[in-house]
């Protein structure tokens, strides 16, 4: 289908970003100038940070029910060099509200400052915190899923491929959205067909590669789709943006998962651009695709 309406206003308020500035400091300061003020948040019982051993930042979302609950570890966005856990307000308070699950967001180191592999190092350690009951009595330490988008989807899945090959801490369930799995280079049609005019530009995705890792891309634990078994991953649930340059390497990904045995569920949201769930939360898909994530974790949590 042609774009949502929505997202073609969208566009149309402004230049296309993030293109590159010549820093990834200036890219941050871009991008917090642009990223779209957050509109009503759904209510939730508490928003708490903790900080874990070296400084890392969890904020944990908890809902309004007796404990302990299940937790979704999410992980922001941002082409592992600019994004905070705070641009997700909007979708973490409703999923935790919507699944009734708790929600702990991590604020990983960003590249260029800390490259690889900084960022899954302390998304993982995350994962441990929480295994090891860090979140307090309210969290269910041995019922966790791991989730991002964008470059978190990416971290998402390399967690599960970290935990399965350390036999780390069960993951009962990754999401993952719009996600990195691929290089720019990979040759996937979606990087020529949406390279410039949706959002995010194929440039930008190269700018951000050469920040976080910029001379090897054969290692499964910065690229997913380097791994050549995929089997004894967690469930997925995988949904993809039909105007994103990132489209075709989810779905593809995701095929693999199916065919390793893994259940997996793949959705294409038609007419969209990258960033619909957790950035641009004012689209009408926005919310449908929370209530899509919420549901989901019911029922693997059921």
């Amino acid at each position: 289908m042609g774009l949502d309406p929505a997202v073609r206003e969208l566009l149309s308020r402004g230049p296309e970003g993030p293109d590159r500035p010549l820093t990834a400091v200036e890219l941050r300061a871009a991008f917090a100038a642009s990223r779209p003020e957050p509109g009503a948040v759904a209510p939730v019982a508490s928003v708490t940070d903790h900080y874990l051993v070296g400084g890392l930042r969890v904020r944990l979302y908890l809902p309004e029910v007796s404990g302990p609950v299940p937790v979704f570890l999410w992980i922001h966005g941002g082409g592992w060099t600019i994004g905070s856990i705070d641009e997700n307000e909007v979708a973490s308070r409703a999923v935790c509200a919507a699944a009734s699950v708790a929600v702990a967001a991590v604020e990983y180191r960003l590249a260029p400052e800390d490259p690889y592999p900084a960022a899954p190092s302390d998304c993982y350690a995350a994962l441990e915190w929480l295994a090891a009951g860090g979140a307090g009595p309210l969290v269910a330490p041995s019922r966790i899923a791991i989730g991002g988008e964008s470059a978190g989807g990416n971290l998402s899945a390399v967690v599960s491929l970290m935990a399965r090959d350390r036999g780390g801490p069960p993951i009962a369930a990754q999401v993952l959205i719009c996600p990195v799995f691929s290089h720019p280079d990979d040759g996937f049609a979606s990087y020529a067909d949406f390279a410039t005019g949706y959002g995010m530009t194929a440039d930008a995705m190269r700018f951000f590669f050469a920040q976080y890792v910029p001379d090897s891309w054969d290692d499964p634990y910065v690229l997913p789709s380097r791994c050549q078994d995929l089997s004894g991953l967690p469930p997925a649930l995988v949904l993809t943006a039909e105007y994103d340059v990132l489209r075709d390497e989810g779905e593809a990904f995701g095929s693999r998962l199916a065919d390793a045995g893994v259940e997996v569920d793949v959705h294409r949201y038609a007419g969209q651009i990258h960033g619909f769930y957790g950035l641009y939360t004012d689209l009408p898909a926005s919310p449908r695709s929370h209530a899509e994530v919420a549901a989901y974790l019911r029922r693997i949590f059921a």
